[in-house]
């Protein structure tokens, strides 16, 4: 089959257009101009600044954001599981309310969601704060994790199921030693969506954060708005590309070792 060089040319262009900002971001972080209208030359001062004392409110909001994202990430999986495994295995009127349930937050503007948690947490009395933001996080980033391990149980086979009840295990011991390795590589798949997400979310987390809880995109937009260390902004966004590639190349060697260690144990 021949390749189209319309279909080549147009698919060029689409990565340039998503990739290019990326890849000035990048370069400016080892410019030497502290504006970036221009390449001054290399450098990695920004990153020395960076590490330094003064920008010592970077890394607190960071450090926040990886708690928050990471006991999202955590509930997220443990409910977003659940939940697949009961749409998958039971059928109702129940059933097609809790689907809906689950499938609103994706399609919800997250301005509206955010409106209304702020609105629920003032209504019962709640301080907004660290646990705020994680009720919100994970709200909606079960919802991601759920259809993630649902589109897993799709090509389920419930006969092993069975086979493991007729050998005489007990209902916990099937799910932990027979369902839960055939579902890890979708939990895994969605707890890292989960938690890209969860680190990275400012809409939502700007209406339910309170004094003293900034996570790191919300420390972006101060500094972008009131600082003058743009530089500095662009080192650690590099360093977040290069952590979040690291951890899905992380992601992808531990989905690929159990694929072939199950595809080992079936031959």
């Amino acid at each position: 089959m021949r390749h189209s060089k319309f279909c080549t040319i147009v698919l060029t262009l689409v990565l340039i257009f998503l990739y290019l900002p990326v890849a000035v971001l990048i370069a400016n972080s080892f410019n030497m101009s502290k504006y970036g209208g221009e390449w001054a030359g290399f450098t990695l001062k920004w990153y020395g600044a960076l590490f330094s004392s003064s920008n010592r409110e970077i890394w607190m909001a960071f450090e926040r954001s990886l708690i928050i994202a990471g006991t999202a990430t955590v509930a997220s999986c443990v409910l977003g599981t659940t939940a697949a495994i009961a749409l998958h295995r039971w059928r109702g009127r129940l059933q097609t309310a809790h689907y809906g349930m689950i499938y609103t937050p994706l399609v919800m503007p997250e301005i509206l969601m955010g409106i209304s948690l702020l609105m629920m947490f003032t209504a019962i009395g709640i301080g907004c704060g660290m646990l705020t933001i994680f009720i919100a996080h994970v709200t909606f980033c079960v919802s991601y994790v759920t259809m993630t391990v649902l589109a897993r149980l799709q090509d389920f086979d419930d006969r092993i199921i069975e086979a493991a009840y007729d050998l005489g295990a007990s209902p916990w011991y099937a799910f932990f030693k027979v369902t839960l390795p055939i579902l890890l590589p979708g939990i895994i798949a969605g707890g890292l969506l989960a938690f890209t997400l969860s680190i990275d979310d400012f809409v939502i987390t700007f209406f339910v954060t309170g004094p003293g809880s900034d996570t790191l995109p919300l420390k972006i937009y101060s500094m972008i708005k009131h600082s003058r260390q743009m530089p500095v902004i662009n080192s650690l966004s590099t360093l977040m590309l290069v952590f979040t590639c690291v951890l899905v190349a992380a992601s992808r060697f531990v989905s690929n070792r159990k694929q072939r260690r199950v595809s080992a144990t079936r031959k």
